[in-house]
């Protein structure tokens, strides 16, 4: 059976096809968890993202960007898919989640760190709600006999100290914020950025009463409007440098911002080189190769006088 392409488009998905006699190849583009950012697009090695500022109605709030695909450059290696931070995409074969890049280790896994003590995390529901500015986080208590309780807080001391916690983190969708982090009791969850950066709102350019990166930041807590100046200003601490803000900006010179690091398995490849250049810059690719020669060299070293060797990642 000769090779047949499909691609189809709802106003919930995207997906694109090639349909062999012996494999089916699928990318599938979540519309609702696409955050509309550029990093897919950068990333892609066949140019075939493309993203397409969408226009402003006067009175409206912005449109997040929207993400087409070429079928006929797409060569569905899931490049795109390792590095959406939303897990927005999806590359599959024959139905299963394989992506051929990391199979051949020629590109690396994101490392999405992200540790749950749950000893630590409290039993009032009331500080357990609005945890996720994405709800990707989903708290469950039971007591000996295996049935749920809503609000273990309302348990005797005793009956609290038998109650198991088990929390459930949607690690595929998590761009790592640290908004958890920050709100639940120390200890109870840390997160590592997945993508560090920096970010800064020159709020002397922006036109008057534009909130457009705002309007299509994904996180809450990101950027807010101050009600001093009226105008958007930003908390870098929970930013997770994915672009979207910079996309929609309507003043270039408005807004500085910039990836410097990606929190990535080890790698050595050509294929990843060039990614991080588009997606940071030569500097950044640079002073992190530059790291990783510096590494190898003391991990030679300690092999040589037999001490035990580090796993960095």
């Amino acid at each position: 059976m000769p090779l047949q392409t499909l691609k189809k488009e709802t106003a919930e998905e995207l997906s694109l096809e090639w349909v062999l006699h012996v494999k089916n190849y699928k990318l599938t583009l979540d519309k609702n968890t696409c955050a509309g950012c550029q990093i897919c697009s950068l990333a892609c090695p066949k140019e075939a993202i493309t993203i397409e500022k969408q226009s402003k109605r006067h009175g409206e709030k912005v449109s997040k960007a929207k993400i087409d695909i070429n079928l006929s450059k797409c060569n569905f290696c899931g490049i795109c898919d390792i590095l959406c931070p939303y897990g927005a995409i999806s590359v599959t074969v024959d139905g299963k989640h394989l992506l051929s890049v990391l199979e051949k280790e020629s590109f690396p896994q994101m490392v999405r760190d992200i540790k749950v003590d749950v000893d630590k995390f409290p039993m009032s529901r009331g500080k357990r709600e609005d945890v996720c500015p994405m709800e990707l986080i989903k708290v469950h208590f039971s007591i000996p006999d295996g049935k749920s309780v809503e609000d273990p807080s309302s348990l005797s001391e005793s009956e609290q100290r038998a109650v198991t916690i088990n929390v459930e983190v949607d690690k595929d969708h998590c761009p790592c914020c640290g908004i958890c982090e920050a709100k639940l009791p120390q200890g109870a969850m840390h997160v590592r950025k997945l993508l560090s950066g920096k970010l800064a709102i020159k709020s002397e350019k922006c036109p008057p009463e534009c909130t457009d990166c705002l309007d299509v930041c994904p996180i809450n807590g990101v950027l807010y409007l101050s009600d001093d100046d009226k105008k958007v200003h930003a908390n870098e601490m929970f930013c997770v440098y994915c672009g979207a803000c910079k996309i929609a900006c309507p003043v270039d010179a408005a807004l500085d911002f910039k990836r410097t690091r990606i929190n990535h398995a080890p790698i050595r490849s050509g294929a990843w080189n060039k990614a991080l250049e588009r997606l940071t810059s030569p500097t950044d690719m640079t002073k992190e190769l530059k790291a990783k020669r510096s590494l190898k060299a003391r991990e030679s070293v300690k092999k040589r006088l037999g001490l035990k060797g580090e796993q960095h990642v």
